[in-house]
C-alpha cells in the first residue's frame, strides 16, 4: 500500500489510525519482527516519520493457521525464474485464512528472496505448475508472455467419460461472475474464454482429458468441462455448489497444471517444464 496524508508522527501511529482494528501491540510485534518493509524488501522501523507516498509492505497474520501438509518442490530456479510444483489445496498467495501456509510464504522463506512474485495463478485446488518472476528488473518481460497470451499451458483432468462427443473439440464461451459471487457462470454474448479438449485415455467410466486453454478465465476450465457434461472429479463449485459439509477433504480436485512452454523474452530461446504430479483414478 501507498501511504495516504496524515500528520502522524511515525509509521507505528499511522498505521495503528489507519487500521484500527489491528492492536498496536500486534503492529509493533510486526515491526519488531521485520514484517513491515519498503518496496525493495528492507525492513522499516516502527518510529520512522510518516512519509506520504512511501509504498510499504506487510505480511496479514492469522491466529491458529492450519498447517497444510503438503508439500511443494522447485523444479526451476535461475537469476530471472522460479518454477515451483504446487500440490493441491495449498494457495499460491496469501487469501482468507491463509497467510503463511501459501506458495509464495513458503518460497520466501525458502529461498530467502522477498522478491518473488506470481506471474500467474492457479486456484488452490489445482496442483501443478506456477512460474515467479525471481527480480523486478526483469518482471515485466516474462508478465508480457501472459498478457499477450504467448505461453503454452497444458493441463490434464480426470472427469467422465463423455463418448458422445467427437475429440478433440473446442469449448468457446463468456464467462462472468455467478452466483456466490466467488464462482464463475456462462452468458450470452461474445466469448472471452476459449478451451482445447482432447482425450487421452478413454478407458472405464472415468476418462483422462488434456486441456490448452486459449485464455486464462477464472475457474475456465472447470466451468467448461461442467457444461459439457463432465466436470472434474473433486470439483465442489460446477456444476452444483457443496457446503462445507458436502466435501470430501481426502477427495482433491482432479485437476494439474502439467507444462508450460514459451519463448524467452531474454534469450530468445524455447523453454519447457512439466510437472512431476500425475493424477490418479
Amino acid at each position: 500500500m501507498q501511504l495516504p496524508p496524515g500528520d502522524w508522527g511515525c509509521l507505528l501511529d499511522g498505521l495503528c489510525a489507519r487500521f484500527p482494528r489491528i492492536d498496536r501491540a500486534q503492529w509493533a510485534d510486526r515491526f519488531a519482527r521485520g514484517r513491515v518493509l519498503d518496496v525493495q524488501g528492507r525492513a522499516l522501523a516502527a518510529e520512522q516519520p510518516w512519509q506520504v507516498g512511501l509504498e510499504i509492505r506487510y505480511f496479514r497474520e492469522v491466529e491458529d493457521e492450519p498447517a497444510i501438509p503438503f508439500v511443494e518442490s522447485i523444479l526451476h530456479q535461475d537469476d530471472d525464474l522460479l518454477v515451483a510444483d504446487k500440490p493441491h489445496f495449498l494457495p499460491v498467495t496469501p487469501a482468507g485464512g491463509h497467510v503463511r501456509e501459501t506458495l509464495l510464504a513458503r518460497l520466501v522463506a525458502r529461498t530467502g528472496n522477498p522478491h518473488l512474485v506470481p506471474l500467474h495463478r492457479l486456484d488452490r485446488l489445482t496442483a501443478g505448475l506456477v512460474l515467479f518472476s525471481t527480480r523486478p528488473a526483469t518482471r515485466d518481460a516474462y508478465q508480457r508472455l501472459f498478457r499477450e497470451r504467448r505461453i503454452d499451458k497444458t493441463y490434464q483432468a480426470l472427469a467422465p467419460a463423455l463418448p458422445a462427443l467427437q475429440f478433440p473439440l473446442e469449448r468457446h464461451s463468456r464467462l462472468v461472475p455467478g452466483e456466490p459471487f466467488f464462482r464463475m457462470a456462462e452468458a450470452a454474448g461474445v466469448p472471452n474464454a476459449r478451451t482445447r479438449i482432447e482425450v487421452i485415455d478413454a478407458g472405464g467410466p472415468v476418462w483422462r482429458y488434456r486441456l490448452d486453454p486459449e485464455s486464462g478465465r477464472k475457474h475456465q476450465l472447470r466451468v467448461h468441462m461442467a457444461a459439457l457434461g463432465a466436470p472434474i472429479l473433486g470439483d465442489d463449485l460446477y456444476p452444483v455448489l457443496r457446503t462445507e459439509g458436502q466435501r470430501d477433504p481426502g477427495e482433491p480436485l482432479q485437476l494439474l497444471a502439467q507444462a508450460l512452454a514459451f519463448v524467452d523474452p531474454l534469450s530468445g530461446q524455447r523453454r519447457s517444464f512439466t510437472s512431476g504430479r500425475q493424477l490418479i483414478v
